[in-house]
């Protein structure tokens, strides 16, 4: 028994589920030994952990499995880890050790898609930081291994311990989009006064599937794909007629970039519609946008394109994304 308990010890460490020193006091018999927080690094597992606080450089993650929180610094070194009080008490220490001041002005939170990591943003949070007056913040959360909701409940917490903060924005690809929906759905039929945070102020939408995936469709007859784009992918295939009903059209400004070709066709022919290779062109409109542009980018890299990057500092900075002479707004349905 102690043995097949230490082989699957193992086999988690090694696909990076938990850390190493998790492992090891996990791996006393009993659950009631105390941990023991000692430095250590991280053996990856990005899919497994979901951001709650994030500050200078440190945050405090959830596994999705275990439900244990661990406290990063910026080079993925554990600090600690236990519950999220104690990572909590941990990052306060931190902060009177080194004198850290608190978080002020602006912050764009950058948001990845299906299957990705927080370094697939790291680009684009680069060039907002530099070239705007912003803290970017890349959020990791475990994208294949939970619902959209659950997702949707991590960004929020994220978003509650953002303290001195007076402005948040949004920056998400693909997938990031319909969690941030989801949030703020949960906030306007959640809250007593059924409204957003007041601190957030703009959107940029980077190839959103607004409206489904004809893809995730297709992907998801083949059971083992099915597997592979985990439960946000199936929600956006034969979970859509639910999901839809529950993701919030930004009562803030908000803007959509689409990947294109420009033509019926697209990047990938047996979509229907120009596309980006992944979302059409069509699935990532959204009524009430504030502006609309179509770029020839593909879906996976267009984050990093020098075009979209401008473009949405843009919008952060004014609500267009070239001029708000040249503005695409997506008109709202009328009123009955």
């Amino acid at each position: 028994m102690r043995l097949a308990k230490r082989t699957i010890i193992c086999v988690l460490l090694f696909a990076g589920v938990v850390d190493a020193g998790d492992a090891t006091a996990q791996s006393a018999s009993g659950p009631t030994i105390k941990h023991i927080n000692v430095p250590a690094p991280t053996l990856g597992g990005k899919q497994y952990w979901a951001d709650e606080l994030l500050f200078r450089g440190y945050r405090i993650q959830r596994n999705v499995l275990t439900g244990h929180y661990r406290l990063l610094d910026e080079q993925d070194i554990r600090r600690a880890w236990g519950t999220f009080d104690e990572c909590r008490a941990a990052i306060e220490q931190i902060k009177r050790r080194e004198k850290l001041p608190p978080l002020s002005g602006k912050v764009v939170i950058v948001l990845h898609g299906l299957g990705r990591t927080r370094s697939s943003l790291s680009g684009m949070a680069e060039f907002l930081e530099q070239n705007g007056d912003y803290t970017a913040l890349a959020v990791s959360y475990p994208s294949t291994m939970a619902e959209v909701e659950e997702h949707a409940k991590s960004l929020g917490k994220v978003i509650e311990n953002l303290e001195g903060i007076d402005e948040i924005d949004f920056v998400a690809h693909s997938l990031g989009n319909l969690v941030i929906r989801r949030l703020l759905y949960d906030q306007l039929n959640n809250s007593s006064h059924h409204t957003v945070d007041p601190r957030i102020k703009r959107f940029v939408m980077l190839g959103a599937p607004n409206n489904g995936a004809q893809l995730a469709v297709a992907i998801s007859r083949n059971s083992l794909a099915r597997e592979w784009i985990g439960v946000p992918g199936r929600e956006l295939a034969d979970g859509w007629a639910d999901l839809s009903t529950r993701l919030a059209t930004p009562p803030c400004k908000f803007g959509v970039i689409a990947g294109g070709k420009g033509d019926a066709h697209g990047y990938n022919p047996l979509l229907n519609g120009d596309n980006d290779l992944i979302v059409t062109v069509e699935e990532t409109r959204l009524r009430g946008a504030r502006d609309f542009l179509r770029l020839p980018v593909m879906h996976t890299f267009m984050m990093d394109d020098p075009r979209v990057q401008t473009a949405t500092l843009s919008f952060l900075d004014h609500g267009y994304f070239i001029a708000d002479d040249q503005r695409h707004p997506i008109e709202k349905p009328p009123k009955k």
